[in-house]
């Protein structure tokens, strides 16, 4: 079965065109797809006939809403969502002064098992497809009301894990044909998969780039991220750098704060002299609380005086907001179904 949804416009007039369908009967599909229709039968001024071929030969990817919290704090919204093969995967939606944001996943689960992250700890089961992206944004405005103006790849999975199917998202999530939301309205999170960083900046597009750091030196990340023994900080931050000259875009290096591992002097000048010099921020991420790890958050004067240590080098870094905490929505915090502990 073809997963039309994840077809460009062009790919869908191949389809139609080639089983002998005239060409303006694509942009009706598009449109209809564009409103968000789940089945062919909605898509009334179609021919039965083509309705016929469309039901056996293709499938509209949809997600499920199975569990909805909302936060009691801040009115973030989690989510479960179901796809048609019964696999599931949370996202988050985030109200700011700006608009709204939502937090999505690219896989079922990950494989990379960062220690301080409950994604990892719930295995990997596939990749999503590009269709099952967008349809996590589409349920999310749908069930809430609201229209979502920028999306970060955030949520479970390694996106650079998933290449081909979020490329393929982004481009089809930034068509006026769909979504129409802009690259410079899309930020993509990394663990650090180094080729594919190299791939991305070759494409030059306009989103932003937020590498996992978490760590100043080989030693405490490879020990935290086992991504690292793959590809080394010094081989993922050489890739950065070409990432920032080919799109000229500032680079995000996220860095959970886990009390007395990483948040010490010594690892904020290490991090510092790394750093400096580059188009970048750090967000410091004090560890959220995830079960079967004694991590702890950094405290507040720590967080200050590694941020104080960063500034002396010209690297700008803030501590991001923490939302979602009451309903196990921020950072690390995402699993895959409510038997694991999620939603």
């Amino acid at each position: 079965m073809i997963d039309i949804k994840s077809l460009f416009d062009y790919e869908i007039e191949n389809l139609i065109v080639e089983n002998g369908y005239k060409k303006f009967r694509a942009k009706q599909i598009v449109s209809w797809l564009q409103k968000g229709v789940e089945d062919f039968s909605s898509m009334t001024n179609l021919p039965k006939q083509l309705i016929d071929f469309l039901d056996n030969t293709c499938y509209i990817s949809c997600a499920k809403i199975e569990r909805k919290l909302v936060s009691e704090l801040d009115d973030t919204v989690k989510y479960l969502f179901s796809f048609r093969d019964n696999e599931c995967v949370e996202s988050v939606v985030m109200k700011y002064n700006h608009g709204y944001t939502i937090c999505i996943s690219t896989q079922v689960g990950c494989k990379m098992g960062c220690t301080f992250c409950a994604t990892g700890k719930s295995g990997y089961s596939r990749d999503l497809t590009a269709s099952e992206m967008l349809s996590q944004i589409e349920s999310a405005q749908k069930d809430l009301n609201i229209r979502i103006s920028n999306v970060v790849l955030m949520g479970m999975g390694e996106p650079l894990d998933n290449y081909d199917n979020v490329i393929r998202f982004l481009k089809l999530v930034s068509s006026e044909n769909s979504l129409n939301i802009g690259m410079r309205h899309i930020s993509l999170s990394t663990c650090g998969v180094v080729p594919k960083i190299y791939e991305l900046a070759d494409l030059g597009l306009q989103l932003t780039l937020s590498v996992s750091l978490h760590a100043p030196n080989d030693e405490i990340r490879s020990s935290t991220m086992p991504v690292n023994k793959a590809y080394n900080i010094t081989e993922l931050l050489k890739a950065c750098r070409y990432y920032i000259k080919k799109t000229n875009r500032r680079i995000s290096f996220e860095y959970a704060m886990i009390d007395t591992v990483n948040d010490t002097d010594e690892c904020a000048v290490e991090l510092s002299n790394k750093l400096c010099g580059m188009l970048c921020h750090v967000n410091l991420i004090p560890v959220n609380s995830v079960k079967g790890t004694n991590y702890i958050k950094s405290k507040i004067e720590r967080q200050k005086a590694f941020i104080d240590i960063l500034s002396q080098k010209g690297v700008t870094a803030t501590v991001r907001r923490t939302l979602g905490s009451d309903i196990n929505a921020s950072c690390g915090q995402l699993k895959r179904n409510s038997k694991e502990g999620g939603i």
